[in-house]
């Protein structure tokens, strides 16, 4: 399997470093999953549904209007705790039912490897 995410991670990047989603989904995506049991390709879904989340929710953070009477100490600071805030719910999303999009992908991955 020949999946790619780079550079998508840029085009949403608010200036704060790489997710430990991104990097995590980045590897998995690397790695030969025709071999993959149905945990592992599910926790592949999983991640993947996490790193669509932490993108969407970064998007609709973007819309906040912020303050400007806020050193750059200081926003720096809300930043990064921002950050870890929006990677801990997107992980968090996936867990359990989610959204459905690990589910659907996970399903459709088995059909793809032969797995059902």
């Amino acid at each position: 399997m020949s999946l790619t995410i780079d550079g998508l991670n840029a085009l949403y990047d608010n200036n704060t470093t790489t997710s430990t989603t991104t990097n995590k989904l980045e590897d998995t995506l690397h790695s030969d999953l025709s071999q993959a049991t149905e945990d592992e390709l599910m926790d592949v879904c999983k991640d993947f549904e996490a790193y669509f989340t932490e993108q969407m929710f970064k998007a609709m953070q973007k819309m906040i209007p912020e303050s400007e009477n806020v050193s750059s100490s200081t926003r720096q600071l809300q930043d990064y705790y921002k950050e870890q805030m929006v990677q801990s719910f997107a992980e968090q999303s996936a867990q359990g039912e989610g959204l459905g999009i690990a589910q659907t992908l996970y399903e459709q991955m088995k059909r793809n490897y032969g797995l059902e």
